[in-house]
Formats: C-alpha cells, structure tokens, sequence
C-alpha cells in the first residue's frame, strides 16, 4: 500500500512536477486526438474507406479496452509509472504506422495501437491524481485535464487541417512522436514514490474478461458495419460476450445502475457515447453537405475545448466531498440541447458557425459532467481499487462510445451504400445521440448513494 507519509512530504513536493507533467502529457495526446481527427475525412477518402470510416476511430477505443484493464491492475500493484511509459511509447509506434499505411486494414491496425497507448495513459494519470493529490485537489486536478485540451484544440486542427490541405494527411500522424514522448521525462523520476499495493488475485480473469469484452467489441462494430443478417447475428453475439464479461471488468451492480459508485462508473459511458458517437460525424458532414475545407471542419470543433474547460471550471468550484449526481444531470441536458440543435446547421441555409456554437454548448455539458463523475468515482473508491476502478470509467467510456457509434455507423453505412449520405442522414445521427444524453440525465439521480 501507498505510505501516507509520502503524501505529506515527498509528495506533496513532487506535485509541482506532476501538475507540469500531467498538463505536458495531456496536452500532447490532444494534439494527436485533434489533429488526427481533423485529417481523417482526408484520409478516408485517399484509402477508398468511406463506407468503413468509423473503423477508424472505433478500433482505437476497441484496442484501448484491454490495455486500460491491464493498465489499472498494474497501477495498483505497481503504481502508474510503469502503464504511463508503456503507454506513451505505444501511442508513438501507433502513429508512425498509421502514418505509413497503403491500406486502410494498416491504417486501422495503427489506431489499434494508438489505442493501446491512449488507454494506458489515461488510466495511469487518473491513478496519478488519486495517489499524488488529496481529496480537497482532485476536483481541480481534473480540471487540468480540461484545461489541458484547450491549446490542442484550437491549434491542432488548424496545423492538421493546413498540413492535410497543402501536403499530405500523414504527416499529422508523423509528428506525433517527436512530441509526446518529452514530457513523459518528466514525471518519471518523481513516480518512484508512488507506489502500489498487494498483486491482485483478480488478475487473470480480470485479463481473461478484458479479452472477452474486446473480441465483443470488435465483433459489434464488424457485425453492424455488414448491414445485413449475419452481421446482425455477429453484433448480436459481441453484446452476449461484452454482458458476460462486463461484470469482472465493473464494479458490482453496475450493469443494474445500483446506486453509488456502479451507477457513478457507468454514467461516465452513457455521457461519453452521446458526445463523441455525433463528433465522430460533425467534420464529415460539414465537409459532405457544406463543402468546407478539412481546416474550417476542424476548427469548428475545436472550440469546443475552451468551454469544456469552463465547465470543467465551474465543477472544480464544488467541494471535493460533495455529491455530484445533480451537475452530472445539468450536463447531460445541456449535452442533449446541443445535439439536438446541430442538426439545423445541415438542413438548413444557417452559417456554419452555428455548428460551433451548438458543440461548444454541448463541450460546455461536458465539462460539467465528465470531471465530475471522476471525482465521485475516485472519493467512492478505496485506495487499493483505485487503479480498476479508474480503468472501469474508462472501459465503460468505451464500450458505450463504440457500440453507438456502431449503431450510427449502421445508418450511415446503408445511407452510403444507397443514394448517399444527406443532410437528413446526419440529422437522424445526432438525434439518436441526444436520446442517449437525455437517458443519461434521466439515470443521473442514481450516482447519489444511499448513505448520502
């Protein structure tokens, strides 16, 4: 187990260097997130992938599942550094092969890896801030996180969107190592002292199920991306082997919305698929029923970081103990009003700016909610399940995102393969992305558990 002491003396020292690191880190990884999803449209098309582009974003969620559950029993036995170096060198190679690809498969097998990377990362710096921080600083330590997104936002998809333009989408993904690796070097003489606990007894299976969940993933995605009666058959087996496997993977009671911390975790993936299963196709269709370039696409989006932060801001004011079921609500609506109101910006004769507003008033519902659901997860969290649980969030987060954006990929797979995808086609997308968000807001009351 971690020493107590540490925290109020080597630590405490050492959270200066952590608050760089962890802004360093994150920073970079959405430069990469902004600027690879503003090169994409591009990409899709000089791969002849169009009919299969949310393979591209979904096989980096699909690979991160099962690093995110080696990555969080690892932090517990061993604290974060070991998942945080692994993780950063993965993201790296992942880059350089996607970067490199002459087929779509190879380009989809270095998101894959990408994704390995990402989903270490992310646990590692969530068990970071739970070991390094006391419970009065998470709240703005996740607020960090926000705040850590707002330059890559508003910068990496003005330079992806030029380099895609002017030279070639793969650069983007290039660069990509030259500047995450640095700031790892950082942290790591300072992560020594955050140490781990006792190995677990939990470890194969919770692999075992880990690995079960992935090849149901992936098979949701591939059987719903076929549009016809044996991918649904396929889909319909991915959703048997992710039920059967998803209750080694997340707390108890969780996949019945107990209340308390399962509710907590699985409100972080409900939240997560409305969002991002609709900014998946928010470039595509500016770009498809507009005419905008790659960069105008992007940066439509990319304000959205400055007022996730702002709500990530406006969360950091509660106390680090109080509950959060009722902000976690308000952003849920917030998001829903956000992905309702997109749509005019593709059915209508509106300036495309409207599209930023409407994602930046969703951004904004995020803010609020996702940090908050964090901090509720790591205060109703013992310390020795810190690491599975931070890795729960995240596996949840990412089965949910996968299998809705699956489902909407289904939609647009059979728009495409008839007249094409319309306006009316990414209208019908993001609607059925704000139910999920007012399901999310319905369901909120629940994190609250019974003691409070």
């Amino acid at each position: 187990m971690t020493n107590p002491g540490l925290h109020d003396g080597l630590l405490s020292r050492a959270r200066i260097t952590f608050t760089l690191g962890i802004v360093s880190v994150i920073t970079l990884v959405g430069f990469e997130a902004w600027a690879t999803a503003t090169a994409m449209p591009a990409m899709a098309r000089d791969l002849d992938a169009l009919s299969g582009y949310t393979w591209a974003f979904n096989a980096y969620i699909v690979a991160s599942l099962l690093a995110m559950v080696i990555a969080g029993l690892r932090c517990d036995e061993r604290g974060p550094r070991g998942s945080l170096i692994s993780g950063v060198f993965a993201l790296a190679a992942g880059s350089l092969v996607a970067g490199f690809a002459t087929n779509y498969l190879v380009f989809v097998l270095g998101r894959a890896l990408q994704g390995v990377g990402g989903g270490a990362i992310i646990v590692a710096v969530y068990v970071l801030i739970a070991r390094a921080y006391p419970e009065s600083l998470r709240p703005k330590a996740f607020l960090l996180l926000s705040t850590s997104w707002i330059v890559p936002s508003l910068v990496g998809p003005l330079v992806a969107g030029w380099l895609t333009d002017t030279i070639s989408w793969r650069i983007v993904f290039w660069l990509v190592p030259f500047f995450v690796i640095p700031p790892l070097l950082l942290m790591i003489p300072k992560m020594g002292a955050l140490q781990g606990g006792e190995p677990s007894s939990e470890f194969a299976r919770r692999v075992g199920a880990g690995i079960v969940a992935t090849i149901g993933l992936i098979a949701i995605q591939d059987g719903l991306s076929r549009a016809n009666a044996v991918g649904l058959v396929e889909a319909g087996a991915g959703f048997v082997l992710l039920i059967f496997s998803g209750k080694y993977l997340v707390p108890i009671g969780a996949l019945r919305m107990a209340r308390g911390l399962p509710a907590t975790v699985m409100m972080r993936g409900i939240i997560a698929a409305a969002y991002f299963s609709a900014e998946v196709f928010v470039p595509l269709a500016l770009v498809e029923t507009r005419g905008v370039s790659y960069t105008i696409a992007g940066l439509t989006i990319a304000v959205s970081a400055v007022f996730w932060a702002a709500g990530s801001f406006a969360q950091s004011r509660l106390s680090g103990d109080a509950d959060r079921a009722p902000i976690v609500c308000l952003g849920s609506l917030v998001t829903a009003a956000c992905l309702l109101t997109l749509p005019l910006v593709v059915l209508t004769s509106l300036p495309v700016w409207i599209a930023s507003i409407s994602w930046a008033l969703g951004a904004f519902g995020m803010g609020l909610a996702i940090p908050s659901v964090s901090v509720q997860t790591m205060r109703l969290s013992p310390e020795s399940d810190q690491g599975i649980n931070a890795a729960a969030l995240q596996i949840v987060d990412s089965v949910l995102v996968v299998a809705v954006t699956a489902i909407l990929g289904l939609f647009y797979a059979a728009a495409v393969a008839g007249q094409g995808a319309t306006p009316q086609t990414y209208a019908l997308l993001w609607v059925i992305s704000a139910i999920v968000a007012l399901v999310g807001a319905f369901l909120a009351p629940r994190m609250r558990p019974i003691t409070i």
